[in-house]
C-alpha cells in the first residue's frame, strides 16, 4: 500500500469521515478532510484531530502535511 493511500486510511479509522482525499509527491502531502467532528471546532483543533489519527506516522513517514477541514455543510456549501 503507497503512503498516500496509507495516510488516508489512517484518517478515516480515527475519524468519523463523510470524505477524505490526501494527494501528496511521496514527502509533501495534502489532506481535505470532510467530517461531522469538526463542527464547533476551531481550524486548529481540527487540524489536531487529522494529525492524531496519524500518531507517530507524523514524526516518521511524513514530512510535510498540509490539512483543509470542513464539517459537512461547509463542504456542501463550497460544492455549491
Amino acid at each position: 500500500m503507497q503512503l498516500i493511500e496509507t495516510i488516508q486510511t489512517s484518517i478515516q479509522q480515527g475519524l468519523p469521515c463523510d470524505w477524505v482525499r490526501v494527494s501528496g509527491d511521496g514527502q509533501h502531502f495534502e489532506a481535505v478532510v470532510v467530517s461531522s467532528s469538526f463542527v464547533g471546532k476551531s481550524r486548529v483543533a481540527c487540524h489536531q484531530l487529522v494529525f492524531n489519527t496519524l500518531g507517530e506516522r507524523m514524526r516518521e513517514e511524513v514530512h510535510a502535511l498540509s490539512i483543509k477541514t470542513y464539517t459537512p455543510a461547509q463542504w456542501t456549501e463550497m460544492q455549491g
